[in-house]
Formats: C-alpha cells, sequence, structure tokens
C-alpha cells in the first residue's frame, strides 16, 4: 500500500488590519502520513475526541478524492503537530491543507495548488491561513466568484516573530461571534489603508511604520475581551518598540520586531502583568508551504 506524509507550516493570518485576508507561514509544522488500507478510517498521534471521521485531515482528504473522482479506500492518519491547538497559528488550517495534499499525492497529482486551495477553501471559508500553508512566505488572499485568488509579497530577511502562546484556548467560532455584522466607512477605510501600509512595511523592513499601520478596527478591539490582560500585554509590547497583532483569531499575540532580544526583555516584565502562563514561541518565516516530507510505496 502507498503512504505519504505531509508537511504543513504553522500560520498566522490578519496580521492586524488584513482581516481573512493576510497570512504568513512560520516554521512550527504539522507533519501527517497517510497510508492507503483496503478499508476502515484508523486516525492515531491526537486526542481520541479528534479520532473519528470529522477529523478534519480526513474530511479534506475525502473531498479531494471526491473532486477527482477517485474511489475512497481505507486510510490511516499518522498526526504528529508542533502546532498548538486552537491558537491562532493555523492548526485547523495545516490538517485541511495535508489531507487535500495527502489525497492528491496517493492518487497521481491530479489537481494543482490551486485546486487543492479552493477545495479547502469551500470548507474553511477563508483562505488567509490556507494560502500562506500552501504556498510559504507571506500571502494576501481574496475570493472572487466563490473561488480564492492568492498572491505572495516580499518580506524583508530581517524579521523576527515572537508568538505569545497562553495556556487556554479560543475557537473560532467563539471569535468570530463578537464581531458586529456591519462596520461604518471609517473604519473600512481605516483598515485598507493600514492594509497596504503593513505589505509595505514588512517588504521595507520599516518598523516604525509596521507599528504604526498593523492596528485596526474590524476585529481586534472586538475580541481582546476574550483575552486574559490583551491590553497590559499589548502595552508592554508597545514599550519595546515592536509591532503587535492577534496571531488570526487569538489568543496568541504575535509580536514582529529586529529586535533579537525581544524575547529577553519580555521574559522579565511579562510575569509581572498577567495571571495566565504565557508561552514564548521564537519564530521565524518559512518560505516553503506544504510539501511531501517522505513518500513510500
Amino acid at each position: 500500500m502507498k503512504r505519504v506524509t505531509i508537511r504543513v507550516p504553522a500560520t498566522t493570518a490578519n496580521l492586524g488590519p488584513g482581516f481573512d485576508a493576510f497570512g504568513c507561514a512560520l516554521n512550527l509544522y504539522t507533519d501527517v502520513t497517510f497510508e492507503e488500507t483496503e478499508y476502515g478510517l484508523e486516525i492515531t498521534g491526537c486526542d481520541e475526541e479528534f479520532t473519528g471521521p470529522d477529523n478534519l485531515a480526513y474530511v479534506s482528504y475525502c473531498a479531494a478524492l471526491a473532486t477527482m473522482s477517485e474511489e475512497l479506500r481505507g486510510v490511516k492518519i499518522h498526526i504528529e503537530s508542533q502546532i498548538p491547538i486552537c491558537r491562532g497559528l493555523g492548526s485547523s488550517a495545516a490538517l485541511l491543507v495535508a489531507g487535500a495534499m495527502g489525497a492528491n499525492v496517493l492518487r497521481g497529482n491530479k489537481l494543482s495548488t490551486q485546486g487543492l486551495l479552493n477545495i479547502t477553501n469551500a470548507m474553511e471559508g477563508h483562505p488567509d491561513n490556507l494560502a500562506p500553508a500552501f504556498y510559504g512566505g507571506l500571502t494576501a488572499s481574496m475570493v472572487d466568484n466563490g473561488l480564492p485568488v492568492t498572491v505572495s509579497f516580499p518580506l524583508h530577511p530581517d524579521w523576527e516573530f515572537l508568538a505569545l502562546v497562553p495556556d487556554f484556548n479560543l475557537s473560532t467560532p467563539l471569535a468570530r461571534s463578537v464581531l458586529p455584522k456591519e462596520v461604518s466607512r471609517a473604519d473600512a477605510i481605516y483598515n485598507i489603508s493600514h492594509g497596504a501600509m503593513v505589505l509595505k512595511a514588512l517588504e521595507l523592513g520599516d518598523e516604525k511604520l509596521l507599528r504604526t499601520a498593523m492596528q485596526d478596527r474590524l476585529h481586534q478591539n472586538y475580541r481582546k475581551s476574550l483575552i486574559q490582560d490583551y491590553d497590559a500585554i499589548a502595552a508592554l509590547v508597545r514599550t519595546t518598540g515592536a509591532a503587535f497583532c492577534l496571531s488570526g483569531a487569538g489568543p496568541t499575540l504575535l509580536c514582529i520586531t529586529q529586535d533579537e532580544k525581544l524575547e529577553e526583555k519580555l521574559a522579565k516584565k511579562l510575569p509581572a502583568i498577567t495571571k495566565a502562563n504565557w508561552q514564548m514561541l521564537p519564530l521565524h518565516i518559512e518560505f516553503q508551504g506544504a510539501h511531501v516530507l517522505r513518500s513510500e510505496e
């Protein structure tokens, strides 16, 4: 039987004002191995609650097979993930990407990466995490006539990413439930203009511009009430000169800087302003998107 292992990077979405549009791949990974069997489903490497047919890797795997008009056989799926679950670092998107790509590789690579993005976006509903997971690097995406369109953007090599990951999770549905159904024209203009500046600041390595541009009025002000000590941590990070935003829907908070000592600075002061346990993860941009790690006949 055929076996393939797909590696997918973690992703951070939104980057402040780029709500449901911007995303960047980071160097944490989910490796998912798919082995075809004669019948049945077996999922290992994750909590028991995720070992049923609603596992996102399996759902995506089945969707890709259906798109290719390929027969669904048995499959063993083994998941090894460094990406924290429900923390805003693309854990769900990684499984969707792995599932679709795994099915595609096992059945002869009949679908393009764009085709796989189309399939997974139909399940996820927005391509902000999916696009950088597939392509790597920094991306901006939109959905036109129901299909995702993605463009890659350059990144200055000196950026350092520091993820502050708490010991509590936050589901995306809950994070979306607190958002308003309508926004003002002023807020829409604010985000469009700031989003354009974020992309240019990331390209130029302009830390001052990035600090100013990475503010938004569409989601972060509403979601911060779900995240313990958000305001205090944001104020602390900004005293260091780093740019600051939610990672995806949260609760992970993301610092972007060129200061290699940022982690050391925050480690001295962070425990004094929060009762939660925040893990600091120094991360780098991952320019390689999802790919085959191993393949066996």
